[in-house]
């Protein structure tokens, strides 16, 4: 952890801030709480990942109290909405897949933002100037960029379909832990300082988060009796009548069209159109998953409006034409990059919203598109950036292959996000990846309710553009990159995992599928490897870990890859990823695994060590 130290010195003796206090710190004390963190757990009974050792805990208690994996899910994305507060909660939304071993299929459920009916196509451009807003911190600290929030929906619409326990029940270990409080860690602490300058434009998020003008002091007491007191009230209304009707609805909507800024604040916040009817209209979406056949293995993964099952889909379709296990490792890590870089061409051609899209899943998921497009792949020298995408109209897995014109494909989303993983002594599976976009979402808590409305908005194109498929149109759900996976082998559960990291999420999921499957590293050592990014950009460069560079820089360089690190080693992008996975033994044991540093490390366990 001593990156992470150096980080939080740096930026504490920067910041300088005068906020008034109104958040409850509290000096730890003896009331027990989850704060150790384990990397890997082993067992039976049923499993756990997430980043967080209350979240985690909280979903095992439900697994022992007899709830399965839809139940233990839920308990454990709420508790991440307490703790993890920068990262997920009610205010935004994400996609949850459920393995059902009754039934032996994959389901999926979309639970992503929607813009506002009212949402102008110029909505990102400044009136002022008549140029784009500059995207951060102007843009993502807005009213503008609140989408229709989906992660309460989604919990309930879960519980529904798949779970044995209401919302109520569900939600009592998260309210717990809002009302006793968490222990900070250095991540948290970190997260704070990083945005203290979009969190202090706020009243209501700096007297939450910025007490006293500084963030919460690693091992002190964070307590949020606000957000339980909304937990509380989801509990007994429920997600439509307490959330997206109502008083509370009424609160969202007056804090995006009136965000409640701080005097001085140097930022413009443009405000949002969002209205209590929009709340009222929103619903998620009952989908089937994308499915690819990857070395014998089904590979299931989310459909738009997330561009994740399709892009890691693709690039594994594109992979399963070559012998990656024979290669030498920066030979199959050459062949990753660019099936990367040949799959994020087609997502920003043809992915979007399929509400308001034709997007050819089939044709972008079918294995003879994946071989046509490996024809692209030179052996020996990576091809000059952008790639162009395929052309998804005229394809028979014979090269040479015929390319489309380019799209004009930006990547705006942010690194944050989280995600969990979890398995129940019946066999259910879910992998559920839930966000508010940016590293503490819009920056807005609305008051008095503890929670922090997204800027999901922003994943759409900055500039419309009619003939982008990720253009901004009112009721549209912005085009994403999570990708939370289950793998199947002979028709039961092998793996399942995900990621946070904006679009870096694909290629997180990706590569720990090839370090796993191709590269034989057992699933701990998957997910710990360094990692690398390549998404077609127009720069020509891969993202790439330091670690990862000094490892595989001077071997990828004969091939033309040209690193660069991912992130200044002061700042917490430095990092790419937070996976988490649970993989299935064929004797019954179940192995947990969470990143043993990245985010100051996961914690994974499992509901009993031995049978």
């Amino acid at each position: 952890m001593p990156s992470v130290r150096r980080r939080l010195a740096a930026i504490t003796a920067a910041l300088a801030l005068s906020i008034t206090s109104g958040a409850v710190i509290s000096p730890a004390f003896s009331d027990p709480r989850e704060t150790e963190k384990t990397a890997t757990a082993t067992g039976y009974g049923g499993a756990v990942s997430t980043v967080d050792p209350e979240a985690t805990a909280a979903a095992v208690e439900v697994l022992r109290d007899g709830g399965n994996a839809a139940d233990a899910a839920v308990a454990a994305a709420a508790t991440l909405g307490v703790t993890e507060p920068y990262s997920a909660g009610i205010g935004g939304g994400g996609y949850f897949v459920f393995y059902s071993a009754k039934t032996r299929r994959v389901g999926t459920i979309d639970g992503r933002e929607t813009a506002p009916a009212a949402m102008p196509h110029d909505a990102f451009i400044d009136p002022g100037t008549g140029k784009a807003y500059p995207f951060t911190p102007d843009l993502v600290t807005s009213g503008v960029s609140v989408g229709v929030p989906g992660t309460p929906a989604t919990w309930e619409r879960a519980l529904d379909r798949w779970g044995t326990v209401s919302l109520a029940e569900a939600l009592k270990p998260a309210i717990k832990v809002a009302t006793r409080g968490f222990v900070v860690d250095e991540t948290f602490r970190l997260q704070t300082l990083e945005n203290a300058l979009r969190f202090a434009a706020f009243t209501s998020t700096s007297s939450l988060f910025l007490p006293g003008g500084d963030a919460p002091a690693v091992g002190s007491v964070f307590q949020n009796p606000d957000l339980a007191e909304t937990y509380r009230f989801l509990a007994k209304k429920g997600a439509r009548g307490g959330f997206y009707r109502g008083a509370l609805a009424a609160e969202i909507a007056a804090t995006v069209q009136i965000p409640p800024k701080a005097p001085g604040t140097a930022l413009p916040v443009p405000v949002g159109s969002m209205t209590t009817a929009d709340l009222a209209a929103y619903r998620v979406l009952d989908q089937a998953p994308t499915h690819v056949d990857y070395r014998g293995l089904d590979v299931y993964g989310m459909a738009p409006s997330s561009s994740g099952g399709t892009t890691v889909g693709e690039a594994l379709n594109i992979l399963d034409t070559f012998n990656l296990a024979e290669m030498a490792p920066a030979g199959a890590l050459h062949h990753y990059l660019e099936a990367s870089a040949l799959a994020f061409a087609d997502r920003g051609k043809y992915v979007g919203d399929p509400a308001f899209v034709d997007v050819p899943t089939v044709a972008i998921t079918d294995p003879r598109f994946g071989k046509e497009r490996s024809c692209q792949i030179d052996p020996q020298h990576a091809a000059a950036k952008p790639v162009a995408p395929g052309d998804v109209a005229s394809y028979d897995g014979v090269c040479p292959a015929a390319a489309a014109a380019p799209a004009d494909a930006r990547d705006t989303e942010d690194i944050s996000t989280t995600n969990l993983t979890v398995a129940d002594k019946w066999g259910n599976v879910v992998e559920y990846t839930l966000t508010i976009e940016q590293t503490g979402g819009s920056g807005i808590v609305v008051p008095g309710r503890g929670f922090l409305l997204n800027n999901e908005l922003t994943d759409f194109s900055t500039v419309y553009d009619p003939t982008d498929p990720n253009r901004i149109e009112p009721g549209k759900r912005p085009r994403s990159s999570m990708s939370p996976t289950i793998i199947l082998k002979d028709g039961k559960p092998f793996l399942a995992l995900g990621s946070p990291g904006g679009s870096t999420i694909i290629t997180t999921v990706l590569q720990t599928i090839l370090n796993r499957v191709d590269l034989g590293m057992n699933i701990s050592a998957a997910i710990a490897a360094p990692r690398a990014s390549e998404r077609n950009s127009a720069a020509a460069t891969v993202t790439a870990e330091a670690e990862f560079i000094a490892a595989y820089g001077s071997q990828l360089a004969p091939y033309g890859h040209k690193l660069v690190a991912a992130g200044a080693p002061s700042t917490s992008a430095a990092e790419i990823g937070a996976a988490t996975a649970i993989e299935f033994k064929s004797d019954g044991r179940m192995v947990a695994a969470a990143e043993p540093v990245r985010r100051g490390g996961g914690s994974a366990m499992v509901v009993k060590r031995s049978r």
